[in-house]
């Protein structure tokens, strides 16, 4: 039975074609994954299935009485409320219930008998359904989930307004599983999670018993849960059944079919016109040229696929420093209160460092430290004269109205229009991309504009705060061999082994030095 059926569906936006003619359908029970290029138009997709957006033409059609819950990466909360408040919220038509019975007990008392009765039967059948949907474990389900993803050890009292963009993002996650809709509609809901957590819902995942719908470029997370993959290219959005191992073998059989088609009509093409420019002017062979003409003016022409614009990375190396990058001693980092014991730690010039740890402990905090952006709470960190950082923050500015074009440009007005046009397509951006608002592109594109300024400054110390989150394959297997290539000193805080196990020299793990229970 089919529970979501998209027909022919076209979006166009700034003139760039997003959907072109897409159709889709989402079974009962299909864990499907959504796949493609940084702005290629998976959100754009989410937003019309979700009816945020509506498309310029075709259809969507959701079967009767289905629910559907949606992660997306711009949901925002509410300041002022806890995260206990908010994940409550998940269960607020049961609350409407439980207080419509309580209003029902006050009527009685003012009541007859026989109205006493109806009254009774409705309290009744509200009360089974409360019971029967577990209503009264609802906060021992509430911390099973949330303990799951990580939020016990952030405090569920917390003020949500106090919460990094990270935990935002864990706290709709759990809500939205709290809420057991009949679709899951996620988009990149790994990013902000670490490995534990990572791996606690990929098990709630594999055993969902419902049909979702997930946009990742988590590859292992992809290949353990979905076993439908669609995948967007050049506007054209194609089903392929299995993991998504599946899913490149058969694309990659299927554009080696579409090139060697190619190919062979091209020939033929060829040697059709050829034998019609020497033979139309003959009389003798003047039918035979008009016959081939036809054959080639009836050809259904199998159009070259275009080229995807993969993304080069390379970072400019400043002037070799001394021997050590930084000296740490004693360094306790912390705001209100201490996260680490005290820390002595020494970074040697070339090293390659990969940060890991559960989220809340500190990671981002300890970035900063380190680049004198965050004062220590106590101890000292003396970097190298020498050393010249730089730094890609996990999370960008929200409200950015700059267009790609200008936020380059503002930062290096040397380079020109012509040098910063350059500079971004060379990081995959194209026209349409480099002229449109940082806080209207997708997380993969803006990362991109990120990394771009990042590379036009020579640096000799690479400090990166989850730089692979949003970002697409390639951009991913591009970024790890820039890092691999870099001949400075790299510190990198990531949730991936599988993006830094082969090119870092150490690791270190803020669960040895947290002040934390973990």
């Amino acid at each position: 039975m089919s529970i979501l059926t998209v027909e022919n569906v076209s979006h166009d936006f700034g003139g760039r074609k997003i959907l072109e003619n897409a159709s889709f359908r989402l079974l009962k029970g299909e864990h499907v994954g959504l796949v493609g290029a940084n702005g290629e138009g998976k959100s754009t997709f989410l937003s019309i299935i979700t009816g945020k957006l509506a498309p310029d033409s075709g259809k969507v059609e959701w079967c009767n009485r289905i629910t559907t819950g949606y992660l997306d990466q711009h949901t925002t909360l509410t300041r002022g409320k806890t995260i206990r408040e908010v994940l409550r919220e998940a269960f607020q038509g049961m609350f409407d219930l439980e207080q419509e019975m309580l209003q029902i007990y006050e009527k009685m008392a003012a009541s007859n008998e026989s109205e006493i009765a109806a009254m009774m039967e409705d309290v009744g059948e509200i009360q089974s359904s409360l019971e029967h949907n577990g209503f009264y474990t609802l906060d021992a389900k509430i911390e099973e989930i949330a303990n799951g993803l990580g939020l016990g050890e952030i405090g569920l009292e917390r003020d949500v307004a106090d919460l990094s963009g990270g935990q935002r993002s864990k706290v709709l996650l759990t809500k939205l599983l709290l809420q057991n809709p009949m679709i899951l509609i996620m988009d990149e809901p790994t990013n902000f999670l670490d490995t534990n957590h990572i791996e606690w819902l990929r098990k709630f995942l594999q055993n969902y018993e419902n049909a979702f719908i997930l946009v990742s470029h988590d590859i292992p997370f992809l290949n353990a849960v979905v076993n439908v993959v669609y995948h967007v290219e050049n506007a054209v959005l194609t089903r392929y059944t299995g993991t998504y191992d599946d899913f490149q073998q058969m694309y990659l059989l299927k554009k080696e079919q579409n090139q060697k088609a190619f190919d062979k009509q091209q020939k033929e093409i060829e040697r059709l016109e050829d034998f019609v420019a020497r033979n139309k002017a003959r009389a003798a062979t003047a039918n035979l040229a008009k016959s081939r003409q036809k054959k080639l003016d009836k050809m259904d022409v199998i159009e070259k696929e275009r080229q995807k614009i993969k993304p080069v990375f390379k970072f400019k190396e400043a002037k070799t420093p001394s021997k050590f990058i930084f000296r740490a001693s004693d360094l306790v980092i912390g705001y209100d209160e201490p996260l680490t014991k005290p820390l002595n730690l020494v970074l040697e010039r070339g090293s390659k460092i990969a940060i890991k740890g559960v989220n809340g402990l500190g990671k981002s905090t300890l970035l900063k430290t380190l680049l004198g952006i965050q004062k220590p709470y106590l101890g000292s960190v003396k970097v190298d004269e020498l050393v010249i950082p730089g730094y890609f923050e996990q999370e960008s500015a929200k409200f950015n109205n700059n267009t790609a074009l200008e936020e380059v440009w503002n930062e290096f007005p040397g380079l020109g229009n012509a040098g910063v046009r350059g500079a971004l397509a060379g990081c995959g951006l194209t026209k349409e991309h480099i002229a449109t608002q940082m806080m209207v592109l997708s997380g993969g594109e803006n990362a991109k504009v990120r990394l771009c300024k990042l590379m036009l400054k020579e640096v000799n110390w690479l400090v990166l705060d989850e730089p692979t989150n949003h970002l697409d394959v390639d951009a991913k297997a591009e970024l790890q061999k820039a890092l691999r290539e870099f001949k400075g000193t790299v510190v990198v805080v990531s949730h991936e082994p599988d993006f830094y196990s082969n090119w870092v020299t150490d690791i270190w793990n803020v669960e040895d030095w947290t002040v934390k229970l973990v």
